[in-house]
């Protein structure tokens, strides 16, 4: 994370044997960003905007590249030629923009149902045009490097929040983490929101040409359902959150072949779909 990601708040702190007091805090930074593509149509380069996110800077290749997979535009970073950073979006506006240039047209159909407007750093699914636009890219789940080992995963999460350098700083933001079956940590990135996040560790992974299939993706909060959609759609094997499904992400999960396990904490966790990839011995 870049220092623009967090910033100095002032603040007050009560407690019973001091009572008001200043207190200064560190605060992760909330701020838009526009997302656009362009491409070549008719000879002519056309710049399209397909969503502004609420999100912590920083890492903003890694997000669009996430965010373009997930959505089924791109089928791999090589369908990127190049991005770039901007300070106004194609209507003119002020705003931080990232433009990803890209090799092709995407498919008419995919424009029409992703992002129109304002997404916000809590909900993912936010200014969809269409109910289609909830499930782009098919997804299917990848077969795991190795059992998935119970006393590995529990320290998944401890692993990650090890990780988290601005939730260290301001108790803010949201972690996501590519791990290895075997309990390794490949890749983690932070956001105010938890969708930014999954986008901007598959983006990075996509961009260094780390392998996704069969990998596992580690939450630091509850997996709901377009979580665990970007998760089979890369072709994780299993997403581990130490917080709760929501039950479409469950209905997913058994549709798509992933395992999804949650309450990951202290110890123990609770398996939701495909437990049969856990290896013998792991607690259920």
């Amino acid at each position: 994370m870049t220092e623009e990601s967090v910033t100095d708040c002032a603040s007050l702190r009560w407690s019973a044997g001091r009572g008001l007091h200043p207190e200064p805090e560190r605060l992760a930074v909330e701020a838009p960003l526009a997302l656009e593509i362009s491409y070549d149509r008719a000879g002519q380069r056309v710049s399209r905007l397909l969503a502004v996110t609420m999100r912590t800077p920083g890492d903003d290749r890694d997000l669009a590249l996430g965010f373009l997979y997930c959505e089924g535009l791109i089928d791999s970073a090589a369908d990127v030629l190049d991005g770039e950073a901007l300070e106004r979006n194609s209507r003119g506006e002020p705003m931080a923009t990232w433009r990803s240039h890209l090799a092709r047209t995407p498919a008419e159909s995919l424009l029409r149902v992703t992002r129109g407007f304002i997404t916000s750093s809590a909900c993912g699914l936010c200014g969809r045009n269409t109910l289609e636009g909830l499930r782009l890219r098919s997804p299917v789940a990848g077969v795991p490097e190795a059992p998935l080992d119970g006393s590995r995963i529990v320290q998944m999460p401890e692993r990650l929040r090890a990780l988290q350098s601005a939730f260290a700083e301001t108790g803010g933001c949201h972690g996501a983490g590519l791990f290895e079956a075997a309990g390794e940590p490949l890749l983690v990135r932070e956001d105010v929101g938890r969708h930014n996040a999954v986008d901007k560790v598959i983006g990075a992974a996509l961009g260094a040409k780390i392998g996704l299939d069969g990998r596992v993706l580690v939450l630091s909060g509850r997996a709901g359902f377009e979580l665990v959609q970007k998760a089979a759609a890369a072709g994780l094997a299993a997403v581990v959150a130490v917080g709760a499904p929501s039950s479409l992400a469950v209905d997913l999960a058994l549709d798509s072949g992933i395992t999804l396990i949650g309450f990951t904490r202290e110890g123990r966790f609770n398996v939701y779909a495909h437990p049969e990839r856990l290896a013998p011995g792991s607690p259920l």
